[in-house]
């Protein structure tokens, strides 16, 4: 039977899913076989597994820092917000309905305590170690009685649990001691060692704070993580900047501008946009940070028409579309997809009235909304036309889908790429519109720069526009090996601040 660590957090953001994802690093890289897990995930970013099912993506990270194929028992429990208080719930890996804050905590929560529970003790039949991953913060008095994602899941588990602050953001002490206060003793007892994350300056000068933790508290301080901004691991619900790993001249950086939509769905797509050094990525919410991109992407949103009101309010449904006048490349994802599109048709109309709304009329595409969402990933061939696109005719590439209705394009022969198979079956249906002589793009794929073919034709194609020579970049090393050898350096950098010796002795030691 697995053992187990817990990380737990005086708030949320302090770091729990990158530790999580070294110490899944640092025990396979000691012979262990070892799994993440969180319970309950709340994010937008989603990953979809090779059998169609969707699961927080940090714990797909997680997952591959491991050695292993991501799986929905990782995380059993994912709500997508889609309003100020409602989500939708996924649960295995499949959506289960639209759900308010309160009706889910006081209804549907308890429910969901059978499958968490199920997904446990599954995973710890298949390993050594799990590493739990909290949520939010354990000294949340007011969702104590429904919590079905921190302390009830370490009594769960047996598991000792690592208390998280983040000292860059000030405050860590007054953090630590509020939070081991407001839990109940036999709480407070499971606690078994603090870790301070994102530590600026000489260590030195932090001993007398965590002299003063350790004797008021009791806990022993496993160690200081230093703050650190350039490798690629993806957090659960912020941006990374990622590492160069070509550089261009000094004002051959590229300029692309992803909208930030309200309810944005799955950004961490565009990382390795930013991964190469090639461009600079910028998330605008107003017509004045628009400026001249080189490229504009319209993100997946987890609430289409919502969203389609935000951006017209902002202003930004003329900037893109005066941008797609002046030959801009712009490209729309999913949602993003439907509202560059002429047409939005809600058959169920749900909690608004509107049947049929109008999109910003720049593909020739109707989107019929539907109840339910289908996830698969899926293999597809490009079939685009014009100058961007005419090139890569043919060209395979990989990505998921996550599908909230269905694009019908008025014209089939302008379509982006051709579906060739989705998860095991295969398949030949067409994906996508693209319009305005080839310069606007629509397409149901999520994951598409993660290819890396595609996603340096883009770079090259933009410079080109520019007047900018074409960049080299480096053959036989995939966005996949960058990431393994990122995974292996926050290892190395988190096993030099942490006492590895207490922390193996709260799991039990390095082997059965």
């Amino acid at each position: 039977m697995a053992r187990a660590i817990m990380l737990q957090g005086t708030s949320s953001d302090v770091g729990k899913s990158v530790l999580a994802t070294a110490l899944c690093r640092i025990l396979y890289q000691d012979g262990l076989r070892v799994a993440p897990f969180k319970s309950q995930n709340m994010a937008l970013n989603s990953f979809i597994t090779r059998e169609g099912g969707e699961m927080g993506r940090a714990q797909a990270v997680q997952a591959e820092a491991a050695g292993l194929e991501p799986q929905v028992e990782m995380n059993p429990v994912l709500l997508k917000p889609t309003g100020n208080a409602s989500s939708q719930v996924v649960l295995l890996g499949r959506p289960v309905g639209n759900f308010g804050a309160g009706q889910y905590h006081l209804e549907y929560a308890p429910r969901a305590w059978a499958i968490i529970r199920q997904s446990f003790a599954a995973l710890q039949e298949q390993h050594d170690v799990i590493v739990i991953e909290g949520a939010g913060s354990p000294a949340e008095v007011n969702l104590k009685a429904t919590d079905i994602a921190n302390m009830r899941v370490a009594a769960l588990a047996n598991a000792p649990v690592v208390l998280i602050a983040d000292i860059d953001r000030g405050g860590a002490l007054a953090a630590i001691v509020g939070t081991l206060a407001l839990l109940d003793p036999e709480e407070r007892d499971r606690v078994k060692g603090i870790i301070i994350n994102k530590f600026r300056g000489d260590q030195a000068l932090l001993q007398p704070a965590l002299d003063f933790i350790e004797d008021y508290t009791g806990k022993p301080v496993l160690g200081v993580v230093p703050y650190f901004r350039d490798l690629q691991i993806q957090e659960e619900d912020s941006v990374a900047l990622e590492k160069a790993n070509i550089r261009v001249p000094a004002g051959e950086l590229l300029d692309i501008v992803v909208i930030r939509l309200p309810r944005m769905a799955n950004f961490a797509d565009f990382a390795a946009l930013t991964a190469e050094g090639a461009a600079q990525v910028r998330y605008v919410e107003n017509l004045g940070q628009l400026g001249k991109p080189d490229l504009v992407i319209l993100p997946g949103t987890e609430n289409i028409r919502a969203d389609l009101r935000w951006l017209r309010q902002a202003g930004l449904d003329r900037g893109i579309g005066q941008l797609a006048d002046q030959g801009r490349l712009v490209w729309g994802i999913a949602g993003g997809y439907a509202l560059l599109g002429g047409q939005i048709r809600d058959e169920a109309a749900g909690e608004n009235p509107e049947v049929v709304i109008a999109g910003l009329g720049l593909l020739d595409v109707v989107t019929v909304l539907e109840m339910g969402t289908a996830t698969w990933p899926v293999t597809a061939e490009i079939c685009g036309e014009g100058p961007f696109l005419g090139p890569l005719r043919g060209l395979p590439v990989e990505g998921y889908i996550i599908g909230q209705g269905q694009n019908v394009v008025k014209d089939k022969a302008g379509c982006f790429c051709f579906i060739r198979q989705q998860g095991d079956k295969p398949v030949n249906r067409p994906d996508g519109a693209v319009g305005r002589n080839g310069l606007v793009i629509g397409s149901a794929l999520y994951g598409v720069f993660d290819n890396d073919r595609l996603r340096h034709r883009v770079f090259n194609f933009l410079r080109a526009r520019r007047g900018w020579p074409p960049v080299s970049f480096p053959v036989g090393e995939s966005l996949t090996d960058r990431r393994d050898q990122d995974y292996n350096r926050l290892a190395a950098v988190v096993r030099e601040s942490l006492r590895m010796d207490l922390l193996y002795a709260l799991i039990g030691g390095k082997r059965d």
